[in-house]
């Protein structure tokens, strides 16, 4: 059962004249955002400070910030930024909505509220329950919810003859669908249903595994994205991977234990080949850095210390050790595993900047819900690891905004502050060009005891402000709820 959580607002003034109460989930036709430092998402360095005026959930006009502007008078309903920084509506490009795990009831918007307080204004969702995420996107465009944008990608998995592929996606393709994501095919059904997508124009996300096919096959089917990096040294190796005798890819232990080496056996000079390869055919890379870094630094991601407030009990459950949960495969993890996985992460991210470097489209996409990654905190993690892997955080910003609205098809809508472009923003209380620990909510470890977030103030997703406060308020009463309903106490006792 699905209950929807009512909001919890709290009385959080933002400028002498409006409260959250006021303007939080309120349409407006008309909105000032003054005194805000604009980073426009193509690249560029921050400008301002600017007033931005919102008509009709658009982006109507771009003006210095003056005192006694005419627009400042004639527009009541308005937000002071306050010389923070306002960055376009941050875009997921690899999620899930769960709504259950372990057992226990996941109620949405446990989980829009997570996304849209970490700046996300738009997720495309890879494989979820169909019907329920076909409902959210209807609902979410109709602001009938208070939810990303949703784009919906059905997942096609596994191996199948031509006529059960056709009929199976001839079934999606009467729904009101935005691609597919079609994972750990052989060679012969990826091509057959590659074949299927590109006759009705549907953008595909791969996820490869390691099975016959590589990202060469992606290349000549025309693949929109590699999702994560399965293919991409695959298609460089000599031969193939130096798995041991006794290797069992069902057993997740050894998958991911030897995805952990396999990086180290691409030839460089065949990694270059297939890189430019990639470019050329206009296939991008969604890498998702953040799901695989418990496998490099195990303790980190055990005690994020996120989780005493936000963690729901049924995905702790989850998270837990378990042959039965996928990417639950810490049972038997060693510090040589770690070691491997952290020389991995140097080759990934070296591939990755030669990538882009010959002109390939990176996007960013979090995989949360799996190996403990939380909702929209794994995506902020993200943004720090892809700045990790060597791009300057206004090439990060570019990757979360523009290039995955590009990728979308939505690059004309999305994705930049611009006039004439929908009113997705983030209202940040800081600057993240300067540090990207500024959009994670402050009171993860409280300094003066108040309810204020510090980083992310507002998400604004078609001109409607959503108060970043508010909805982590609410979503750690859901939490709190839940644990008290499921008998479950975390691991750190509450005050």
């Amino acid at each position: 059962m699905k209950l929807m959580h009512p909001l919890f607002l709290l009385v959080v003034l933002f400028t002498p004249a409006l409260s959250a109460q006021n303007m939080h989930n309120q349409k407006h036709e008309e909105i000032l955002i003054t005194n805000a430092m604009i980073v426009a998402g193509v690249g560029t360095p921050a400008e301002g400070p600017y007033d931005i005026h919102i008509k009709k959930g658009l982006i109507h006009q771009l003006s210095q910030s003056k005192e006694d502007s005419d627009s400042r008078k004639a527009i009541p309903h308005q937000i002071d930024a306050e010389g923070g920084y306002v960055l376009p509506g941050f875009i997921n490009m690899h999620a899930h909505t769960m709504y259950k795990r372990s057992g226990m009831d996941m109620a949405q918007p446990y989980q829009h509220y997570l996304w849209l307080a970490s700046g996300i204004t738009t997720i495309r969702d890879l494989g979820s329950d169909l019907e329920q995420t076909l409902k959210d996107k209807k609902q979410s465009a109709a602001h009938d919810i208070i939810a990303p944008r949703v784009f919906v990608y059905p997942g096609i998995w596994g191996n199948h003859t031509e006529k059960d592929l056709k009929d199976k996606m001839s079934g999606l393709l009467k729904k009101d669908i935005d691609g597919f994501k079609f994972g750990m095919m052989d060679k012969q059904t990826f091509h057959a249903a590659s074949k299927i997508a590109n006759k009705h124009n549907m953008p595909v996300a791969n996820h490869v595994g390691v099975e016959d096919m590589t990202t060469w096959d992606n290349i000549k089917a025309g693949t929109t994205t590699i999702e994560h990096w399965y293919g991409v040294p695959d298609a460089a190796l000599h031969g193939v991977q130096h798995f041991p005798g006794d290797m069992n890819y069902s057993n997740e232990l050894h998958r991911f234990r030897f995805a952990g080496r396999l990086w180290r056996e691409a030839q460089p000079e065949k990694l270059t080949a297939v890189l430019k390869a990639m470019v050329e055919a206009g296939v991008a890379w969604n890498p998702t850095l953040d799901i695989y870094e418990a496998s490099r630094d195990l303790q980190r991601a055990v005690t994020a210390p996120w989780f005493q407030d936000y963690l729901h009990p049924g995905l702790e459950q989850f998270f837990k050790p378990d042959p039965d949960s996928h990417g639950s495969f810490f049972w038997g993890w060693t510090s040589e595993d770690e070691t491997y996985w952290k020389n991995n992460y140097q080759i990934w991210f070296k591939a990755l900047r030669q990538f882009a470097d010959l002109g390939g489209t990176i996007t960013t996409g979090e995989d949360g819900g799996y190996i403990y990654q939380l909702f929209g905190f794994g995506y902020l993690r993200e943004l720090q690891l892809q700045q990790e892997a060597g791009f300057h955080p206004l090439e990060v910003i570019k990757h979360a905004t523009v290039n995955s609205a590009k990728v979308l098809g939505q690059g004309n809508k999305l994705g930049q502050i611009r006039v004439g472009y929908t009113a997705d923003m983030v209202i940040v209380n800081g600057n993240p060009l300067a540090d990207f620990n500024v959009l994670l909510p402050r009171n993860i470890k409280p300094i003066t005891g108040d309810e204020s977030t510090g980083g992310i103030v507002w998400t604004i997703k078609d001109g409607i402000p959503y108060h970043a406060p508010t909805m982590l308020k609410a979503v750690r009463d859901m939490v709190k709820e839940s644990r008290k309903e499921n008998r479950i106490n975390y691991l750190v006792d509450e005050k």
